[in-house]
């Protein structure tokens, strides 16, 4: 059983073990076939749409389609989160947001963050100087920046911790 919820407030609990498959207890039925443009067909009870996959986000389990020009955020909950949350470890398959260190000795060019910044993943933390090249520094995942430990212009040597995240 998966459930899901739909633009963070709409749940859906899906049953695929039995025939027909079942949707919040009513059952369905449907089918669906990946078009060649990256699109999907999908034909649910009998009514046809065409769903584009907007996003996926492994970590969150978030995935994010287009249906009908409207979009849709869906949170899928699986099997193992289900037993993890009513085991009160909701949180132990998201993944840990690490402190940010540095992989070589470098040079600290820029520092493009502060502390309580709210920062997204993929947006640069800083720029580190090394080898003769310039290496940007990006969030791995969404997270806070508790502390910056270092200074534009300062060196650093290998593992040292640069930005405290939470």
């Amino acid at each position: 059983m998966i459930k899901t919820i739909v633009n963070g407030d709409q749940p859906f609990v899906v049953n695929t073990e039995i025939f027909p498959f079942t949707c919040n207890g009513q059952p369905v039925t449907w089918s669906g076939v990946a078009l060649p443009n990256g699109n999907h067909s999908i034909i649910l009870d009998g009514r046809s749409f065409v769903a584009q996959v907007i996003k996926v986000d492994r970590d969150t389990k978030t995935v994010t389609i287009m249906i009908d020009q409207q979009e849709y955020d869906v949170v899928i909950e699986e099997p193992i989160d289900q037993l993890l949350a009513a085991m009160g470890m909701k949180d132990a398959l998201t993944r840990k947001v690490n402190d940010l260190k540095a992989p070589m000795p470098g040079l600290v060019l820029k520092v493009l963050v502060e502390p309580g910044q709210v920062i997204k993943k993929g947006d640069p933390v800083l720029i580190l100087e090394a080898m003769k090249m310039e290496n940007v520094f990006k969030a791995a995942a969404d997270a806070v920046v508790k502390e910056v430990r270092v200074k534009e212009r300062t060196a650093v040597e290998k593992g040292e911790v640069l930005v405290i995240l939470e």
